[in-house]
């Protein structure tokens, strides 16, 4: 069987741990006996990101504007005791963080569905999709310690020098304060991505915020929607048959638990954060979850929603056997091929893309899974393989598939 040809590469972003080693048995098992693979590499690993100042982010976000599209594996946003662990410089914010950042755009999220694996709300017929703004928030913030008595302030100063003045707290002792912020633009674009989104699903879209304590930051995010809403999308909605809807954020959550899924759900980054977690998990696993970051400029970042797996790192290292379930990572690649493939009218590309998702699913539902997925499986017949035998046994199916 001769190799599939890409003729633009794939912005392919390295990672951590046991997903770092994952990633490289997926590409040698499951991608690169049938294609031709193309990618301008860029190491995210949190070493590579200590010695380069945290640069190659940059340069893999920017790499993403050239190509269009990238797959990006997991990787460690550290606190202090990875600080410690990896003798880092400084403690880096989160490589999610920037990319989104720079790439601006929304977050889409949603579960993988497979036969056997029912979802923990008996209620959820449907997938839920949480559409997660990539800008801003807390993962922009600027924060800082108090020592001792204090005033903080919030000071914005304008073109002409003219300050406006509110006081955040004054401090009797020690404490900690936050800045963040977003964008008119940005909000704007996170909205006309959520509408478009719905209406290429034909899903009802979900808005949610806190506006009645945020008075100023989550509504204007509430209006915009609104008035975007009404200028724009109403009399598509309309025909489409779909629905759009505010609601707070907390009623939101009770919505969710009583429906039958089948629905977008936007949220403000941080709440989408959470809220994809809580989805994925209620639906199986987040090792079950696809993600990908879409800008308003049409550049696609597709990752697994999972962190890195440091328990399974340290046994893998020790020599024992893990059973890490590989499903999301190998979607993120997926979703990049085949969206390389859309874009590069490689039919053959997307076609294999579609293949491969069907051997994960069809190995699984035909009862070899990780330990993970055997915990949750309602398949009367079923075993647990280690990593890299279900990845063997998603090969043999596959390679069925690609004969057939």
């Amino acid at each position: 069987m001769s190799k599939i040809r890409m003729t633009t590469p794939l912005v392919e972003m390295d990672g951590d741990e046991m997903t770092r080693v994952i990633w490289q048995w997926i590409k040698e098992m499951l991608l690169e006996p049938y294609i031709d693979l193309k990618t301008e590499y860029y190491d995210l690993g949190l070493k590579n990101r200590d010695a380069t100042d945290d640069q190659v982010t940059i340069d893999a976000a920017e790499a993403t504007k050239k190509y269009g599209v990238a797959v990006k594996c997991a990787t460690i946003t550290p606190n202090a005791e990875r600080v410690k662990e990896y003798n880092l410089k400084q403690m880096w914010k989160s490589p999610n963080g920037t990319i989104r950042a720079i790439l601006d755009g929304t977050v889409f999220r949603e579960p993988i569905i497979v036969k056997g694996i029912d979802p923990f709300v008996r209620t959820w017929k449907r997938p839920i999709v949480i559409a997660r703004h990539a800008y801003g928030d807390v993962y922009k913030n600027v924060e800082m310690s108090v020592t001792g008595p204090g005033k903080a302030e919030l000071v914005c100063t304008d073109k002409s020098g003219k300050e406006t003045r509110m006081t955040i707290h004054d401090f009797d002792d020690d404490g900690i304060i936050m800045g963040m912020h977003n964008t008119q633009k940005s909000i704007e674009s996170f909205a006309r991505a959520c509408f478009n989104y719905a209406l290429d699903r034909k899903m009802d879209l979900w808005f949610a915020t806190k506006d009645t304590i945020s008075k100023t930051y989550d509504h204007r995010f509430k209006d915009i929607f609104q008035d975007i809403y009404e200028a724009e999308y109403r009399d598509k909605f309309e025909k489409a048959g779909i629905t759009y809807f505010y609601t707070l954020i907390d009623d939101a959550v009770a919505r969710v638990v009583r429906s039958e899924g089948g629905f977008i759900w936007a949220c403000k980054n941080y709440d989408g954060d959470v809220m994809s977690d809580m989805v994925a998990s209620a639906f199986g696993s987040l090792a079950m979850m696809t993600s990908v970051l879409v800008s308003p400029e049409g550049y696609y970042e597709y990752e697994a929603a999972h962190g890195t797996v440091m328990r399974h790192y340290y046994r893998h290292l020790e020599g024992h056997e893990t059973s890490t379930n590989s499903v999301a990572t190998i979607f993120a690649w997926t979703g990049a091929l085949r969206k390389r493939g859309e874009l590069d009218n490689i039919p053959e590309l997307s076609k294999f893309a579609d293949n491969l998702e069907k051997a994960c699913k069809l190995t699984i539902e035909e009862g070899i899974m990780t330990k993970d997925l055997v915990a949750l499986s309602v398949l009367e017949d079923k075993k647990a393989v280690n990593t890299k035998d279900f990845l063997i046994e998603i090969k043999k199916r596959l390679d069925k598939l690609c004969e057939a």
